[in-house]
């Protein structure tokens, strides 16, 4: 009984498959030293004014979230949603042990994500992969998108998403690097400021429910020394991650 062999690819099915895998993971040239500047600049303006940040910040909100939900995935736990509010702020709802490296590690993901996410996007770009940056930050957003329950949140990681896959998809590679280039300096200078907004809360007396609370409880480390790991981490990223883009 004779069997049938499979036709073989049809050779411009593969020489498609070989371009789109050569324009995502291959390596651009780096930007001129003018877009590193001007895109950092634009970055730290972003940040510093009071009113801007206000909007901006939600883009830190997601990456906060996202880092609290990545851990408690890693770790064993089960992630049950995300929500993110137009006040900035945000809650991810995990099930598993209350106590436990696990929770700790969860915990501990929310104020160091962004500047973490920041100095693994520097790494990235000075290795030259600048539309692999922006199509893994699109697939991280659209897995993001499936454990969000609120509307407000959905929209804002839908436009978030629909902004990378917009760009990667459709700009030339001088676009490309300026926006991926201000997204990352966004988050290694974005996120140094919410710790500092943390510390302020507390200083007043509020914020008694925070990640650095949470984990004195959970850990039995006083809240301040978690703060200063929040500020460590993200001063660290920032210094590292910027000689990455400045290419030194």
């Amino acid at each position: 009984m004779g069997t049938a062999l499979a036709p073989p690819p049809h050779p411009l099915a593969v020489e498609s498959l070989a371009s789109l895998w050569d324009r995502i993971f291959g390596g651009q040239p780096a930007p001129d030293t003018w877009v590193v500047v001007a895109t950092g600049v634009l970055a730290l303006a972003v940040v510093v004014p009071h009113g801007i940040w206000l909007v901006a910040r939600n883009a830190i909100t997601i990456a906060h979230e996202g880092g609290h939900g990545l851990i408690a995935l890693l770790t064993g736990r089960r992630l049950d949603g995300i929500r993110l509010h137009s006040d900035t702020s945000g809650l991810t709802v995990s099930r598993g042990r209350p106590t436990g490296l696990g929770m700790i590690l969860t915990a501990a993901a929310g104020y160091t994500a962004p500047s973490l996410l920041g100095l693994g996007g520097a790494a990235l770009l000075a290795a030259g992969h600048i539309t692999a940056l922006l199509w893994l930050a699109t697939a991280l957003l659209l897995a993001m998108l499936v454990m969000i329950r609120n509307a407000y949140g959905a929209l804002t990681v839908v436009v978030s998403g629909g902004a990378f896959l917009l760009v990667s998809w459709l700009a030339g590679p001088q676009v490309q690097a300026a926006f991926a280039y201000t997204v990352v300096w966004f988050l290694l200078i974005g996120g140094v400021r919410p710790p500092f907004e943390l510390q302020s809360k507390r200083r007043r007396g509020g914020a008694g429910d925070s990640d650095a609370d949470q984990l004195s409880r959970l850990t039995h480390v006083p809240a301040a020394l978690w703060l200063f790991l929040f500020h460590a981490v993200s001063v660290c990223s920032l210094l590292g991650g910027g000689r990455w883009l400045a290419g030194l």
